[in-house]
């Protein structure tokens, strides 16, 4: 599945992943897709937490090396 934007979020710890991708989804059109790349344990629980709460879909995590990969479709 493709992506409209990256966030590279590795090295950053709570809250900061969930930030960067809220910050980067308000400027996308709705349902364009991010690509939000983390290497938080706590994002496993963040994350999902986020999409849910502000109404975007999360497509797909799944890991790659040392760091997880999310796609979120923006609400709308």
């Amino acid at each position: 599945m493709g992506w409209t934007e990256e966030v590279d979020a590795t090295g950053l710890i709570c809250p900061l992943p969930v930030l960067r991708a809220r910050k980067r989804l308000v400027g996308m059109a709705p349902g364009a897709v991010l690509r939000l790349v983390t290497t938080d344990p706590a994002a496993a629980v963040d994350v999902p937490h986020f999409c849910a709460e502000a109404g975007h879909v999360l497509l797909s995590e799944a890991a790659e090396g040392a760091a997880q990969v999310w796609l979120i479709r923006r609400r709308g």
